[in-house]
């Protein structure tokens, strides 16, 4: 008995790096060959981790609005990318910006938030390996 429970201590431990690296692997969800940019206006933000959440409504030309829901960094990255609750002065519902993102692979109106651009003019590069982000320890 005692040797079946260390073999099965021992394969748990071999299995979960894999299993780790299965649930934070990019890759499994979005396309990482496919940026996609979308317009709106924030719905709901929710800083909260492992990872925040944002939802964004994109009117059409006919004014139909469609969400479109973006994973983003838990709240240490979107801290040092410089981005805030409503509360202190960060994103809010009404706000108007440009997301940058890794499409969904099943095809959804979601994706993987590289760079938020505010109307405001402030730009906020969420992920390292962003286009054109700074490397993590160039400030």
């Amino acid at each position: 008995m005692r040797l079946s429970i260390s073999a099965l201590l021992a394969a748990s431990l071999v299995a979960m790096p894999g299993l780790v690296s299965a649930h934070h692997s990019i890759q499994a969800q979005f396309d990482i060959y496919k940026t996609i940019t979308v317009t709106g206006t924030v719905a709901r933000m929710e800083f909260i981790n492992p990872h925040s959440y944002l939802t964004v409504n994109v009117k059409d030309a006919d004014g139909k609005i469609t969400k479109w829901a973006f994973e983003m960094t838990g709240l240490a990255g979107l801290r040092r990318a410089g981005l805030s609750r409503a509360d202190r002065g960060g994103l809010k519902p009404g706000d108007e910006l440009t997301v940058v993102a890794l499409a969904a692979r099943d095809g959804s109106n979601s994706g993987l938030a590289q760079e938020l651009k505010m109307a405001d003019g402030r730009d906020f590069k969420l992920l390292a390996d962003a286009p054109d982000a700074p490397a993590p320890n160039s400030r």
